[in-house]
C-alpha cells in the first residue's frame, strides 16, 4: 500500500487495464474514482475504438473521456514480441489484469491467465465478455444488446402486441463493470487473507439475467402456468403502476400498494375510490386498470401543468416522477446537487458535463479530480517507474513501432 494517508479506498492497488468501449472500463474507472493506479493499455496503431466515437473535436473523443478518467494510458503493439515482454515484466508489479476481448483474444498474445498466474501468483485476473468465457455460445461475437437478448430481457420491452424496444442506454455494459468491480475488489479481499490470486469470468448475458426479479421464479415454481410478458406502458399485474401522459410530460407513477392507492385518490380529490369494491386491492385494481388509467389521465389534463400534480402526489408520499430528456435531467438541481451529473474540464475539449462518481463514502466524500490520458501519454512515465527503462529506451522501442503515442 502507499505511504502516508490513503486518498481513496483502493489507494496502493495496481490495475493493468486491457479494456475498451464500456464495460470494461466502467470496471476500471470504478477503481480509479476509488483511487487505484489504473494503467491502461491500448493496442496500436489506434488505441480504443472509443476514441472514435462522437462526439470528437480534434480527434479527442469526450465519450472516451467519460469512460477513462483517471487512467494512465501506454500504446503497444501487441503485435510485436517486445511489447508483449514488456508487458510480461510489468505482471509482477501489479494486483489485478481486467480484459474485455472476445473469448481467446488475449490468451493469443501470451497473456492467459495460466500464463500470467505462472508470472505472478497473486495476480487477479478479470475477464468481461458478452457470452462468457465458457458454454456453446462464448465465441459468437457480442455487445450490450446480445447478452440483453438472450437473457429474455428485450423481451419484456415494448407494447403487448409490438415487436421489443431497444432501451438507448448502456445497462447490460455499465452493469457488467460493477459486477465485474465488485468481483475483483472480493478477490483482493480473500487475496489478503490467503495470498492467492485467481481468474474471474464475468458476461453480459449473466448479469443481465441476474436483473430478472419476478419472471424467472414466477415461471419456473407456477410450472409454466404464469409468465411475464412486456405489456407496453402499464405493468401487467398492478394499477396504477405505470406511464400517464400529463399536459406536458410523461409521469411514472407507482402506487401499487393499498396505502399508496388511498393516496391517490386522496390527490386527485376522489376518496371514496379507495375503499371501492372494485378498487379494494392490486388484483382488484389490476383487473379495472384501464379505469384507473382514465380518471388519473382525466386528472392530469384537468390539473393546472404537470409539476403542480407531481406535487401533489409527492406530498403525499406517493411514488411518482416526470420522465425527463437527458437534457432536463443533465439541468435538474437534484442530480446537480449530487455530482450525479458532473462537470469536467478536458485540456482538449474544454468545460462539458458527464455522469458522476456514483459511489458514495462517508471517509472520502470528495470526487478525485482526473484526466483522461492521450494515446501513449504515459509510455516513458509507467516504463520508467515500473521497469527503470531509460529516456532513451523509450526513444527506441518508439522507433521500433513497439510504442506508439499521439495528441488525442
Amino acid at each position: 500500500m502507499a505511504d502516508g494517508p490513503p486518498r481513496h479506498l483502493l489507494d496502493g492497488y495496481k490495475v493493468l487495464d486491457f479494456t475498451h468501449f464500456i464495460a470494461g472500463p466502467t470496471a476500471t474507472r470504478l477503481m480509479a474514482g476509488m483511487g487505484a493506479e489504473v494503467v491502461k493499455v491500448e493496442l496500436a496503431p489506434k488505441g480504443d475504438q472509443a476514441r472514435e466515437i462522437q462526439f470528437i473535436r480534434d480527434k479527442r473523443s469526450a465519450y472516451f473521456i467519460q469512460q477513462n478518467r483517471g487512467k494512465q494510458g501506454v500504446c503497444f503493439d501487441m503485435k510485436k514480441p517486445a511489447a508483449v515482454e514488456l508487458i510480461k515484466q510489468l505482471i509482477p508489479k501489479f494486483d489485478v489484469i481486467v480484459e474485455n476481448f472476445a473469448p481467446g483474444i488475449i490468451g493469443s498474445m501470451g497473456l492467459d491467465y495460466q500464463t500470467v498466474s505462472a508470472i505472478n501468483p497473486r495476480i487477479i485476473m478479470c475477464s468481461i465478455s458478452a457470452l462468457g468465457q465458457t458454454g456453446p455460445l462464448a465465441h459468437d461475437p457480442g455487445f450490450d444488446f446480445i447478452g440483453q437478448a438472450y437473457a429474455g430481457i428485450t423481451s419484456l420491452i415494448g407494447e403487448a402486441e409490438g415487436p421489443p424496444y431497444m432501451p438507448m442506454v448502456a445497462i447490460g455494459d455499465v452493469s457488467t463493470g460493477v459486477h465485474a468491480m465488485g468481483a475483483i475488489a472480493c478477490a483482493l479481499l480473500y487475496r489478503d487473507k490467503t495470498g492467492q490470486g485467481q481468474y474471474i469470468d464475468i458476461s453480459l448475458l449473466d448479469s443481465y439475467f441476474h436483473c430478472q426479479t419476478v419472471g424467472v421464479e414466477l415461471y419456473s415454481a407456477s410450472g409454466g402456468k404464469h409468465e411475464v410478458k412486456r405489456s407496453g406502458l402499464h405493468h401487467p399485474f398492478f394499477a396504477p403502476a405505470g406511464t400517464f401522459k400529463g399536459r406536458r410530460w410523461h409521469i411514472i407513477i407507482l402506487a401499487w400498494l393499498d396505502q399508496h392507492w388511498a393516496r391517490v385518490c386522496d390527490a386527485i380529490g376522489r376518496p371514496e375510490l379507495a375503499s371501492d369494491p372494485r378498487y379494494v386491492d392490486g388484483a382488484s385494481r389490476g383487473k379495472h386498470r384501464n379505469e384507473i388509467i382514465k380518471l388519473i389521465e382525466d386528472w392530469l389534463a384537468a390539473m393546472p401543468d404537470d409539476q403542480t400534480s407531481i406535487d401533489a402526489l409527492r406530498a403525499r408520499r406517493v411514488p411518482v416522477a416526470p420522465i425527463l430528456s437527458v437534457s432536463e435531467a443533465m439541468s435538474h438541481p437534484h442530480l446537480i446537487e449530487r455530482g450525479t451529473v458532473r462537470t469536467v474540464n478536458d485540456r482538449i475539449l474544454g468545460e462539458f458535463q458527464i455522469p458522476g462518481f456514483p459511489l458514495r463514502f462517508s471517509k472520502f466524500p470528495e470526487e478525485l479530480e482526473f484526466d483522461a490520458p492521450l494515446l501513449g501519454e504515459h509510455n516513458e512515465a509507467v516504463l520508467t517507474k515500473y521497469l527503470g527503462y531509460s529516456h532513451e529506451d523509450v526513444n527506441r522501442l518508439t522507433q521500433e513501432g513497439v510504442l506508439h503515442n499521439a495528441n488525442y
